[in-house]
């Protein structure tokens, strides 16, 4: 029998992740690191004030640690980077020996439409939200395409989850 993998869950910002893996690692009984929310403890201030204070290629090495630092724990865990890392070179790649790598795949402008009620996204930032989602999806779909599996994220978290533990029992050995 296969031995269960870390799941790492990308996509776009608004795409689910966190509400996502927060169902999914309920479900499995598996740990949840979800990074952002991990950085924020960490550092003591939301994202946005990270970010501005350290840069975004800072803010992707933390990141990257954080994501490092999760898949070291033993215990088969589910792990949910923000939205940008695995943009960044190299990191989908090497997440592959250790992971099953999922993306939630949505459209502009539902993930527009759902970070609206969300925390500031410094990314996001501007007159028209759905554009910028959709330029950040046209530069960062390339890298969320490399996941072995893509589950459609329009629809509620109960049937999203289900796709991803479905994944994650046939394919991630759960």
């Amino acid at each position: 029998m296969l031995m269960p993998r870390h799941l790492i869950l990308v996509g776009l910002p608004g795409s689910g992740k966190s509400t996502v893996g927060r169902q999914v690692s309920e479900d499995l009984g598996a740990p949840l690191f979800d990074i952002d929310s991990l950085l924020v403890r960490e550092m003591g201030m939301p994202i946005e004030q990270i970010f501005g204070m350290v840069g975004e290629p800072r803010f992707r090495e933390m990141e990257q640690k954080a994501v490092l630092a999760a898949v070291a724990a033993e215990e088969p865990a589910v792990i949910v980077p923000g939205g940008g890392w695995a943009a960044e070179p190299g990191h989908m790649h090497g997440a592959r020996e250790f992971a099953l790598l999922i993306y939630l795949r949505c459209l502009p402008s539902t993930a527009a439409k759902r970070t609206e009620q969300g925390e500031v996204r410094p990314l996001l930032e501007g007159a028209d939200p759905v554009e910028r989602m959709r330029k950040l999806l046209e530069s960062r779909e390339p890298f969320y395409k490399l996941a072995d599996f893509e589950v459609a994220a329009e629809r509620g978290t109960e049937q999203v989850a289900a796709g991803v533990v479905e994944l994650a029992r046939t394919h991630g050995g759960w």
